[in-house]
């Protein structure tokens, strides 16, 4: 069903790990969609009612076809049985090719958690004679996105040209004025992950990017994609 599956602790954290990398995917024909697994609240000037409308909105931006909410507690995040399960069963039902989910580093334990959470899933929804819903499937490759609270130079794997979408990303970020809003201390979270976009596009001969890392090796088939 999927080509990729974006795994997000909360509504945000995809948009701003890698929105201008979902854009592009989406702008090229992949399927792509993002698993929240909290309503990230409680928050300062937030609410439930007000993080689904502005997840809502920053999902139309990027276009994306498929979202859903795995329901799992905010700042309780755990790399439970229960959600390990919960999860695999979502793997299984939208079979994607890709994960992806944040750095294994983080100041965030949600974040940390999620992505235990996401490679014991990962096993998990290929396991036959089992009691989880659907078909087996085994995504063939897990990418890890930096969040905004990794304070952390990490050497990418690789680096995703989105100068054509990061106007896209710098909208859906936008969206989510109940966590981002204009008054916060300077550089505010848009303010660093715009420097950050900057960066590792310089870094990589474009005007911005996103970076990504593995702990798997990468095949390629061919160098037509390389730049």
């Amino acid at each position: 069903m999927l080509d990729a599956l974006v795994i997000a602790p909360h509504p945000d954290d995809a948009e701003l790990g890698m929105g201008g990398t979902i854009a592009l995917m989406l702008a090229q024909g992949l399927r792509v969609g993002i698993l929240d697994l909290t309503n990230g609240e409680p928050t300062p000037l937030g609410t439930p009612a007000i993080r689904a409308r502005e997840t809502a909105a920053a999902t139309a931006v990027l276009g994306i076809p498929w979202r859903e909410n795995l329901g799992l507690p905010n700042r309780q995040l755990r790399a439970s049985l229960t959600a390990r399960g919960m999860l695999a069963g979502v793997i299984r039902r939208t079979r994607p090719r890709w994960l992806f989910s944040p750095h294994w580093v983080d100041a965030h334990p949600d974040h940390t958690a999620a992505t235990r959470l996401v490679d014991a899933a990962r096993f998990w929804a290929k396991l036959t004679k089992c009691d989880l819903p659907g078909e087996p499937w085994h995504p063939q490759r897990v990418y890890h996105y930096p969040c905004v609270h990794l304070k952390l130079l990490v050497k990418p794997a690789f680096i995703v040209d989105i100068s054509s979408t990061w106007e896209l990303k710098r909208r859906s970020i936008e969206c989510y004025a109940s966590q981002f809003p204009p008054s916060a201390p300077q550089p505010n979270v848009l303010q660093r992950v715009e420097a950050a976009a900057h960066w590792w596009g310089a870094m990589s001969g474009a005007m911005q990017g996103e970076a990504f890392t593995t702990r798997e090796p990468i095949g390629l088939r061919s160098f037509g994609g390389l730049f």
